[in-house]
């Protein structure tokens, strides 16, 4: 989300936002859809901007950014809670039902997603109720990643390519699933950045916390090289000592 005021983790101010990409272009990136990202081949700095859980304030407040910016970015959407009048809820954002900050809660509209698909977006499936997905049986797996890549399709009228594991939580289990459902990339958020699978990317956590400081340590070649190597596995063991 993006929020000049909303303390929550997952949310950061459009100032803020707009400052990291400036940063990811001066640095030589190409932004990119994510699909086009994972399938790239060949060489070139590409990056991609995703967001999570189609909140609304992406479209009022990123979409002018990265308008203004002339780049694209992916949205991944919860099917279950679009057009449905409802707000946004499931566990870890439920804490700010009921409080002065709850409008911050409020999903996009599919006419809303139709108009960042139009202005270049890459649209992907984030299920459809945002459960994990590895505490699910087969057949409710099969469900969550089915319906929300039938209910994109049918609303967009184009090809749902991606799906973004809600809480980042994916295992060979479940990407195998997303593989038969027909997703061509899957997008994960585990603590080393290591393997190529398509369908367990790798990315990029990016919070309220991450100042300009924070932000640049994360997207420093030096350190997702670490965060790629066997070192990284001995530095988070130590980090879980010592905590």
């Amino acid at each position: 989300a993006l929020s000049p005021s909303w303390e929550a983790d997952i949310s950061t101010t459009p100032e803020r936002f707009e400052h990291q990409v400036r940063l990811l272009l001066k640095r030589g990136y190409r932004l990119v859809r994510f699909t086009e990202l994972v399938e790239a081949t060949g060489p070139g700095r590409l990056a991609a901007i995703t967001f999570d859980d189609a909140f609304l304030s992406v479209f009022a407040l990123a979409l002018p950014i990265l308008q203004r910016l002339g780049v694209p970015a992916t949205l991944y959407v919860p099917t279950d809670y679009i057009d449905t009048g409802g707000l946004l809820q499931w566990p870890g954002i439920d804490g700010w039902l009921a409080g002065p900050d709850e409008p911050e809660l409020t999903p996009m509209s599919w006419a809303q997603v139709a108009t960042l698909a139009e202005a270049g977006w890459e649209i992907g499936s984030h299920t459809g109720s945002h459960p994990r997905l590895t505490q699910l049986n087969d057949g409710a797996l099969e469900s969550e990643l089915t319906r929300s890549k039938e209910v994109c399709e049918g609303r967009l009228g184009a090809s749902c390519l991606s799906v973004a594991y809600p809480y980042g939580d994916v295992d060979a289990r479940v990407a195998a699933a997303a593989a038969r459902v027909g997703y061509r990339t899957g997008a994960a958020l585990p603590a080393k950045l290591d393997g190529q699978d398509p369908l367990r990317w790798p990315r990029i956590g990016v919070y309220r916390v991450d100042d300009d400081r924070r932000f640049r340590l994360k997207v420093s070649p030096v350190l997702m090289g670490l965060r790629r190597s066997p070192a990284w596995n001995v530095l988070a063991a130590t980090r879980r000592l010592a905590s």
